[in-house]
């Protein structure tokens, strides 16, 4: 199992990485040189992170207007930025309460100062792929009821948990915990020409900052994920259309996709 990741300003981080991408300035040069490093392999990658986060904010709002969602465990977080889980929800259903997680000790240092005063959202600083680390922290204890719904969220992480950590058993185990009327979302890197290049660049200089490669998967191994879950319209596609009407989105495709499956 990972360990936490420490600060560390000298080395990139996936955290700081992604900071850059969405526009935001918790990062530093040796991020944003590997940020564009990879866009020299992947140019679609600004239109995928900000579709990514639209993404995200698409799904917390329906989940909580549309379906009475009011419970969220983000695993794999990152470094928060503007429209977060938390303040999503929350726009829509001031009692909705989230649980972040990470293993970057900079993200329970940024998550704490944001969420100062909060007292419906908190911070777990561990490894996703220890559930019972993750299910068993007093933050998530004491905010998340197991005996209500809770939407389950890989959001752009599911990259980088390897074929040797079982990733199939690990969303298994977290939505064995929930109760029936629960969802997972995912959003995920696509198998795509670039993989093998890009793949190569995180393992290289991410190994030790969390990054262990980044997989790409094919749309039948992506929908593994959802097996025994009712998937929701759209289904899987690209994350610049995904829309939980199934209305229309004239948008690119890029070699990043999303889904949301219910748990009967």
């Amino acid at each position: 199992m990972a360990a936490k990741i420490p600060y560390d300003p000298g080395k990139p981080s996936i955290a700081r990485v992604y900071d850059h991408w969405l526009g935001g300035k918790d990062n530093f040069a040796v991020d944003r040189a590997f940020a564009d490093e990879l866009a020299k392999v992947l140019p679609d990658i600004y239109t995928i992170v900000r579709a990514n986060r639209e993404f995200l904010g698409n799904v917390v709002r329906h989940l909580v207007r549309d379906r009475g969602i009011t419970q969220f465990l983000d695993l794999g977080a990152g470094l928060p930025t503007a429209d977060n889980v938390h303040q999503v929800a929350q726009a829509h259903d001031p009692g909705a309460r989230v649980v972040y997680v990470d293993n970057d000790a900079e993200v329970l240092a940024h998550g704490r100062a944001l969420l100062a005063g909060d007292q419906q959202t908190g911070v777990v600083i561990a490894d996703l792929r220890d559930p019972d680390t993750v299910w068993g922290d007093r933050v998530t204890t004491s905010l998340l009821d197991l005996d209500r719904p809770v939407a389950v969220m890989f959001i752009s992480i599911l990259h980088f948990i390897g074929d040797q950590d079982d990733p199939y058993t690990l969303i298994k185990s977290y939505l064995e915990r929930v109760p029936s009327g629960s969802f997972l979302a995912i959003s995920t890197a696509r198998a795509n020409p670039a993989g093998d290049a890009i793949e190569g660049m995180y393992r290289d200089k991410l190994a030790d900052r969390g990054g262990g490669g980044a997989v790409s998967r094919s749309e039948a191994d992506i929908l593994r994920f959802f097996d025994g879950l009712e998937l929701q319209p759209p289904g899987l596609v690209p994350v610049t259309r995904w829309r939980p009407d199934g209305r229309s989105a004239p948008a690119k495709d890029v070699p990043f996709v999303a889904a949301l499956g219910r748990k009967p």
